[in-house]
């Protein structure tokens, strides 16, 4: 694999990153995705909760849990208490309802902090990729496996690449801050 194609498929994969990050994120509206970071402890392991329940959105600010095994419930809304999503599940002994309720100004703007911080985190590994690439890039200049011409336009390449991932992470932050504040 060539250094620009091994530096767009880590610029991928941090975009995806922080694609799975802010779907994470709660906006006031009821998304299964809400519930991806939560653990239940089944079988003797710490599980994803998709792997031992079905989740459901019946409505915008409910989202229904089901487990596969009746026994687990109470794991299930002891995992979803325990991870910290300020959610408050209610068990009915067949099904765990979560009502989503509706963000204030004050934690719209806490979770636009939050989204800012991991497209921050994602600009930032995608200036690493570039850094590595840049290095390797001089590397092979120096030992002479490059040629000056043929270098810098690698490294200007590499530098259009940077440019169009972090402007596609500012646009992903844009949508998303939008999504949180409207109400």
């Amino acid at each position: 694999m060539s250094m620009i194609e091994e530096t767009r498929t880590r610029m991928v994969e941090a975009l995806e990153a922080v694609r799975r990050e802010f779907s994470t994120v709660r906006t006031g509206k009821a998304t299964p995705a809400l519930l991806d970071t939560v653990r239940v402890e089944a079988y003797g392991a710490k599980m994803p909760l998709n792997q031992v329940a079905t989740i459901s959105v019946p409505e915008g600010s409910l989202i229904m849990v089901q487990p596969f095994d009746r026994s687990l419930i109470s794991e299930v809304e002891k995992g979803i208490l325990q991870a910290g999503l300020g959610l408050n599940p209610q068990n009915d002994g067949n099904v765990i309802r979560v009502p989503v309720p509706a963000l204030n100004e004050e934690r719209r703007r806490e979770m636009v902090k939050l989204l800012g911080k991991m497209a921050e985190d994602a600009r930032v590994s995608i200036r690493h990729a570039r850094r590595d690439a840049n290095d390797g890039i001089k590397g092979q200049m120096k030992e002479g496996e490059l040629s000056d011409d043929e270098g810098h336009r690698m490294m200007d390449e590499v530098q259009k690449l940077t440019d169009d991932f972090t402007k596609k992470i500012d646009q992903l932050m844009a949508a998303k801050e939008e999504e949180v504040m409207t109400v």
